[in-house]
């Protein structure tokens, strides 16, 4: 079947009008991340299905912006009375969001969501040495940690002794601006708001306790960026009572529409510029990067990227000194890119 005739089938085992979201997680120049731009993209989407009962947001993605997930489920409940998220696979980070957001989290076996914990990267953060125009990233958690191995593992109370710990840290790490830390902070404070408050859009409301301990693990409590939750941890150890087996047949249904989407998107290849050219000496080639498809609509983000084939001068050290080698290397660059 293809892609429409599964969202159809989906449809009709739900009772529901399912919207799909998904963003490549290749590497390379053909990534994707959730970002801000889907916001007018899925508003047309939802005014061609018009007001109903029950919604399904099918999501693959593995993150990307975090001031998304409230915008996008605050809009997608004004067109339904039940919002729910079907996950074939991925749904990392802001995708975890969205899913806090959701009455329903339907997953399979193979299905995962991952902490909220983000990295900020502002104009105050250390500079990339391999790379000047860019910034280095600060993991909230890896800030968060350093203090509460003093405070918690060490037992270092007093406030004195706590100036000395965090006097310590900026010495030792000069090129981190003040500041950068103090976005860290702001940032870690407004990911357990968000999360609050997409947790308290629900319909059957959700008692602050149960709230306070689900913000708690996706935001501190498991630690690393790459620890990735299946469906049974989920609900019953992390306390998302939300999530519920997708049944055989739908579980069915939702591998074989990601598994659609997989092939149009190539993510099971890897990007390989010097495959993508082959034997040619240049050529263009467009890649679909995002999608966000419905029964009756269909969008996708797509990037065009130009291959050509050049020489470059390497350096090699010889014993009479450093010399240019010239090589061929395979260059690209963007010509194109947009949602259609």
């Amino acid at each position: 079947m293809d892609k429409k005739q599964l969202i159809q089938e989906i449809e009709k085992a739900r009772n529901s009008k399912v919207i799909t979201y998904l963003t490549s997680d290749r590497q390379g120049p053909v990534n994707a991340r959730v970002a801000m731009d889907i916001i007018p993209i899925i508003s047309k989407q939802l005014r061609q299905i018009g007001k109903v009962e029950n919604i399904d947001l099918f999501l693959y993605s593995t993150g990307g912006d975090t001031m998304v997930p409230w915008r996008l489920v605050s809009m997608i409940r004004e067109y339904c009375n039940k919002f729910s998220v079907l996950i074939p696979y991925k749904a990392h980070s802001a995708a975890s969001m969205i899913s806090l957001g959701a009455d329903e989290i339907v997953m399979t076996d193979l299905s995962e969501l991952s902490p909220i914990d983000p990295s900020t990267a502002n104009v105050f953060n250390p500079q990339d040495p391999h790379n000047p125009q860019n910034k280095i990233p600060i993991s909230v958690e890896d800030v968060m940690a350093y203090f509460d191995l003093a405070k918690n593992k060490f037992g270092i109370k007093s406030d004195e002794d706590l100036t000395k710990i965090f006097n310590k840290f900026v010495e030792s790490s000069p090129q981190i601006h003040p500041l950068s830390l103090g976005n860290v902070n702001r940032t870690h404070n407004l990911i357990r708001r968000l999360a609050e408050r997409l947790l308290k859009s629900h319909k059957s409301p959700i008692k602050d306790d149960e709230i306070g301990k689900i913000v708690d693990y996706f935001t501190e409590k498991l630690y690393s960026h790459q620890y990735f939750i299946g469906r049974k941890e989920a609900r019953e150890d992390l306390g998302v009572e939300t999530v519920i087996d997708a049944p055989a047949e739908l579980a069915k249904a939702m591998t074989e529409l990601y598994e659609s989407y997989v092939k149009e998107m190539e993510l099971d290849k890897l990007w390989n510029a010097e495959m993508e050219i082959g034997a040619n000496f240049q050529t263009r080639k467009e890649h679909k990067i995002a999608y966000i498809e419905s029964e009756k609509m269909a969008n996708y983000f797509e990037l065009s990227l130009e291959y050509k084939k050049g020489q470059v001068n390497i350096t090699q050290q010889t014993p009479q000194g450093p010399i240019q080698v010239p090589q061929e290397q395979v260059m690209w660059k963007a010509v194109g890119q947009g949602w259609k």
